[in-house]
C-alpha cells in the first residue's frame, strides 16, 4: 500500500489497451489493483464493494455459446437516474461516473483491435480497457467514465482455442461482473470519503458547530463525562445537527449524500466445439431425410393399395 504512486500509475499505463480516444481508466481501479492480488474474494464478493457500500443493480449480456478463437461482446449495464448528482472531492455537486470489472474465464482475453468489426469499433470508441495485472489478462477494468454516456459498457472478448492451448477445454465457463456508479464511501485505508454519512462518535450534547479548514465543518460534542470531542466533517455532506442537540453515539450528524452504488452478478458462456454443431446439423438433416422418405413410402403404398382396390 505504500509503494510509490508514480511507479504504480506508470505500470498501469503500460497495461492499458486503447480502443478509441478517452481519458485513461487508471484513475480509480488502481485502488483495487494496489491492495488486492485478486478482485474476487473467497466469499465471491468483488472487492469494489469494500469501498462502494451501497448496493445497486448491475446486469450483463453475453452469448449463450461461442466458438473457439471468436470475438464476442460482453455488455455490462449500469443503470441509474441520470438526473441525480454526486458529491465531488471538493464538496461540489457533479455528475456520476461509472466503471466496471469483468473477470473472464482463464484463456479468454480482450480482443485485439484488428479483430474487431466496424460495429464493435464504434461501440467501444472512447473506452480504455486495463488488465488487472500482468499475469491476469482475463480480468479487465474500465472506468471512470461519464455515466450519462456509458450506462452500457461493451467489452470485446476473444475466446480461446483448445487446439492451441491444451489447458483449455470445451464446456461451460463462468464470468464474474461488477458495475459501479458514483464515488466510494471508504478509502482502502479505512478512512471515510466525503461521500458518506457522518455520525457522532460519543453520546452527549452538541456544544458548537464551527467552520474548519478546506471547507470542512467541526462539530464539538460534550460528552456525559464532560470531555469535548470534535468531529471534523469534510465539505460535501449537509449538517443536520444543531447546537444544543442531545445525541447518542452513532446519531447522524449529516445527511447521506451518496446516490451511487456497486452491484455484481455472474454469467455463463459455453465454449462450443464446432464439430458438435456439425454433427448435430447432420443428425437433423438425417432425421429430415428419413421423415421425407417415410412420407414418400407411405404415398407409394397408398397408390398400390388404390390400384389393387384395397381400401
Amino acid at each position: 500500500m505504500r509503494r510509490s504512486l508514480s511507479r504504480l500509475l506508470g505500470s498501469l499505463l503500460g497495461l492499458t489497451v486503447l480502443i478509441g480516444a478517452a481519458s485513461p481508466s487508471w484513475a480509480y481501479p488502481f485502488w483495487a489493483q494496489q491492495n488486492y492480488a485478486n478482485p474476487r474474494e473467497a466469499t465471491g464478493k468483488i472487492v469494489c464493494a469494500n469501498c462502494h457500500l451501497a448496493k445497486k443493480a448491475t446486469r450483463v449480456e453475453v452469448p449463450q455459446a461461442v466458438f473457439p478463437d471468436t470475438v464476442f461482446k460482453a455488455v455490462v449495464e449500469i443503470p441509474y437516474d441520470t438526473g441525480v448528482q454526486q458529491v465531488s472531492g471538493d464538496g461540489s455537486a457533479t455528475g456520476l461516473n461509472v466503471g466496471a470489472v469483468v473477470m473472464l474465464p482463464d484463456g479468454f482475453t480482450l480482443a485485439p483491435q484488428e479483430r474487431l468489426s466496424d460495429e464493435l469499433k464504434e461501440e467501444t470508441a472512447g473506452i480504455y480497457y486495463t488488465q488487472y495485472s500482468d499475469d491476469q489478462p482475463n480480468i479487465l477494468l474500465v472506468g471512470p467514465l461519464p455515466g450519462d454516456q456509458h450506462q452500457e459498457i461493451v467489452f470485446p472478448v476473444l475466446s480461446p482455442d483448445p487446439a492451441q492451448d491444451s489447458s483449455i477445454h470445451f464446456g461451460k465457463y463462468q464470468l464474474h461482473v461488477g458495475g459501479n456508479r458514483g464515488r466510494g464511501q471508504v478509502y482502502p485505508t479505512g478512512e471515510k470519503t466525503n461521500n458518506t454519512l457522518y455520525t457522532a462518535s460519543v453520546a452527549g450534547t452538541v456544544a458548537a458547530i464551527t467552520p474548519g479548514d478546506g471547507g470542512a465543518t467541526v462539530v464539538a460534542i460534550t460528552g456525559t463525562d464532560g470531555v469535548t470531542v470534535e468531529e471534523t466533517i469534510p465539505a460535501g455532506p449537509s449538517i443536520i445537527a444543531s447546537v444544543g442537540d442531545a445525541v447518542a453515539a452513532g446519531t447522524p450528524l449529516t445527511n447521506d449524500p451518496n446516490v451511487g452504488g456497486f452491484g455484481q452478478m455472474d454469467a455463463e458462456v459455453v465454449l462450443q466445439n464446432p464439430v458438435r454443431i456439425y454433427g448435430l446439423l447432420a443428425f437433423f438433416a438425417a432425421i429430415a431425410v428419413a421423415q421425407i422418405m417415410l412420407v414418400l413410402k407411405k404415398r407409394q403404398v397408398e397408390k398400390v393399395q388404390a390400384a389393387e382396390g384395397i381400401v
